[in-house]
């Protein structure tokens, strides 16, 4: 074959190559300029900004690299707002459900410092002063729990706990107030221990948040607590003969800040489920609630037996 044949189909093979590096350039070029475009313009806040490109072309790792950070700033964004929103709505609850007690807290006070009252309506005022002190010390512990389990600093003392000797420890202390609401009572623990892994503290709080959410939110006045074991698990049942909630209620129960339309009054934080819901699953236990509306509600709460 003569020499320029050679020379030609080289000078062609390099044309053809040189053209294609051109292309590949040009193309390039062009999507680090829409890359550019578009970090600019999430950082102007469009967080629904992509960059296209073919798997193979030369800038396609990058690009898909930049939509993969972008995805997830906007995911943390989002995050954020709802963090942002959930403490605003936290503030006004605060400055309503902490303002009110404590305005009728220093009322009832000064009025037995003062001397307006005597004798036993004097006592009243300051029975209705201990029991407003009270709910604000709840009040105060339910945020206290709160803000310790959104900033993970709610540390646990995990041990073998004699869950059915500690619930009725608890629930001794739940008798005086249910008496002085009228709510009949009826409690079934078993005399036989049930061991499990758990936080004393822990539990202790589920306990009282649920007890809590019942007096003050069910309008019944019957409740049922009973302790059972049920396929290696321990299950501590609480049910009550309140006004109940409907199913669009029972899906948002254990959210932030969710209070029912129906059925519970707007007393508390909304708060209190939320936490139960936190400290069951450090547990390592479930909780789950059903309820017929004019019928009442029952809480189930589940923690694995120590083998």
């Amino acid at each position: 074959m003569p020499i320029e044949i050679f020379a030609v189909i080289g000078m062609t093979v390099s044309f053809v190559f040189t053209c294609g590096a051109a292309l590949a350039i040009r193309r390039a070029k062009k999507q680090i300029g829409e890359m550019s475009e578009a970090l600019e313009d999430v950082k102007k806040g469009n967080g629904n900004r992509r960059i296209l490109a073919d798997p193979h072309e030369l800038a396609a790792p990058i690009a898909y690299g930049i939509n993969d950070i972008i995805l997830s700033y906007e995911d943390k964004l989002s995050a954020y707002r709802r963090m942002e929103e959930t403490n605003r709505q936290l503030m006004t609850s605060l400055s309503h459900d902490v303002r009110t007690p404590l305005t009728t807290l220093i009322g009832y006070l000064d009025a037995v410092r003062k001397g307006i009252v005597s004798g036993k309506e004097r006592d009243d005022y300051l029975k209705v002063a201990c029991r407003k002190s009270y709910e604000l010390k709840e009040y105060i512990d339910v945020l206290f729990d709160w803000f310790k389990l959104g900033s993970n600093e709610y540390t646990m003392n995990i041990t073998d706990v004699d869950l059915t000797e500690l619930t009725r420890k608890i629930l001794i202390c739940w008798i005086p107030v249910l008496e002085d609401a009228q709510i009949d009572f009826v409690i079934d623990i078993p005399e036989q221990p049930f061991l499990v892994k758990a936080d004393p503290d822990g539990y202790m709080r589920i306990l009282n948040n649920l007890m809590q959410n019942v007096i003050s939110h069910s309008h019944g006045d019957k409740i049922e607590i009973a302790l059972s074991e049920q396929g290696g698990k321990i299950e501590i049942l609480l049910s009550d003969n309140g006004v109940g909630m409907d199913q669009e209620d029972l899906k948002h129960i254990f959210e932030r800040l969710y209070k029912c339309d129906k059925g519970r009054s707007e007393k508390g934080s909304g708060l209190g489920l939320s936490i139960v819901h936190q400290l069951v699953a450090k547990l390592n236990g479930t909780v789950t609630v059903e309820s017929v509306p004019g019928e009442g509600t029952v809480f189930i709460l589940r923690f694995p037996l120590t083998e």
